[in-house]
């Protein structure tokens, strides 16, 4: 069978924030599982694009893209086991909704609901909420088509499931995924600004178990934080009101984007307005685009108890890259056992840099920050831009060397190798 959706990309297809120009030479959006079978086992290189939303070239190739858009959507829910599975093109946003409309809900959400299931699951994406794992710790089985064409599936409790979850798409191409559901909930959201650093730091644990989801935003400038976001679920005996006044911080008057002086049109809907969870939880909402992508990002993961002391690590060098940020955020994960899951084995926070768009000049503050949270163990999200070599992240994941192996085997040719995978996990035939 002829995969009758292939073409040359266009020379000027690059990524969602457009720092990386895609270097593939065909792009292919099967209609069906059997096509997207022909062109993974015909022999060339090929790698999976999700929404593009990766700042790094975890996706890119020399072979060939590959779009799982266009496969048959599918919503299969089953209420008595409180799972959903979907087929992995399929964005959040376009999702949830039929998933509330059940009674159904996702544990969490990241900030975008414009960024596809599979994709994001993929490279470790997560929300917030120190009891929430990352988006990947919801999947309980997946499905995908190997190197040889072959369809896989892999389950929770499987030998090679931990290591398939997060797996930067190196194993094959995932067609489906089975995710775990809780009853739908409502939230609240509201914003504080001006915390004081010292009550931030002082009360760090404290500040951050105060919502279901706290977003931490911060312009790394010195004095009082920016804005804190609250994300509160609605209790069985109704919503809530707010005090005016948290740790020192003072209530939003009104909507607040969380790059100061941005219109709020495009955020979700604060001030304590109650709401589906799917609507609340993510920071923008889906009938608009967040921005035109004019940003770089970077995200590194310590330790949750190594959190204040990795904050006044970063404090010290904030004039090195202060100038350059257009806004930093500081979110907790939850443990996950998944092997290369930034948050694997330890509840951790993840300090979340938005970055004006000039590589060049964003590069080399990348490595003052990587040096200055070295003693934590921090570990980068393997989407965005980082500088940390391969042979630092070795040593910072136990299960570096099984993933390798396990990429061996089931992808012995290479099909799904790229530069990024060359670099960071080589083989050494």
């Amino acid at each position: 069978m002829i995969d009758q959706s292939a073409h040359a990309p266009s020379a000027r297809q690059t990524n969602w924030a457009g720092n990386i120009t895609f270097g593939a030479k065909h792009m292919h959006t099967p209609t069906s599982v059997a096509e997207l079978q022909d062109v993974v086992s015909a022999g060339t290189a090929v790698k999976t694009l999700g929404t593009g939303h990766s700042f790094n070239t975890v996706a890119d190739t020399h072979g060939a893209l590959i779009s799982v858009a266009g496969l048959p959507r599918s919503v299969d829910i089953d209420t008595q086991a409180r799972t959903v599975t979907v087929s992995a093109g399929m964005r959040f946003g376009e999702l949830t909704g039929t998933l509330h409309r059940s009674g159904l809900a996702l544990h969490n959400l990241g900030s975008l609901p414009h960024i596809s299931v599979a994709g994001a699951c993929a490279t470790g994406t997560h929300g917030s909420g120190v009891g929430n794992r990352a988006l990947a710790g919801a999947v309980r089985a997946l499905e995908l088509v190997t190197a040889d064409g072959a369809i896989t599936t892999l389950g929770r409790g499987d030998a090679d499931f931990a290591g398939a979850v997060v797996s930067l798409g190196a194993l094959g191409v995932v067609t489906r995924l089975t995710l775990d559901l809780v009853p739908a909930f409502e939230i609240q959201q509201w914003v504080y600004e001006g915390l004081p650093q010292e009550q931030l730091l002082g009360r760090f644990d404290e500040v951050m178990s105060e919502a279901y989801s706290v977003s931490v935003f911060t312009g790394w400038h010195g004095g009082p934080v920016d804005q804190i976001w609250l994300k509160q679920r609605v209790p069985d005996d109704g919503p809530r009101t707010a005090p005016d006044e948290w740790h020192g911080a003072t209530l939003a008057p009104g909507p607040r984007h969380p790059v100061p002086g941005v219109a709020a049109e495009h955020c979700t809907q604060q001030q304590g307005v109650p709401g589906p969870w799917h609507a609340r939880l993510p920071h923008f909402r889906l009938e608009f685009t967040p921005s035109n992508g004019e940003e770089l990002q970077s995200e590194y993961f310590v330790a949750r108890h190594d959190a204040v002391a990795a904050y006044e690590a970063l404090d010290r060098i904030r004039q090195q890259f202060s100038p350059l940020l257009q806004i930093g955020e500081i979110r907790t994960v939850a443990a996950d056992d998944l092997w290369l899951s930034p948050a694997q084995g330890r509840d951790s926070v993840a300090f979340h840099f938005t970055w004006v768009p000039d590589t060049a000049a964003v590069t080399p503050v990348l490595g003052a920050i990587e040096e200055a949270l070295a003693p934590f163990a921090a570990k980068p999200h393997w989407g965005k831009v980082f500088t940390t070599p391969p042979s630092t992240l070795r040593e910072l994941y136990g299960h570096y060397a099984d993933f390798e192996r396990l990429t061996e085997r089931l992808d012995p040719t290479g099909t799904f190798r790229n530069d990024f995978l060359a670099r960071h996990f080589p083989r050494t035939d």
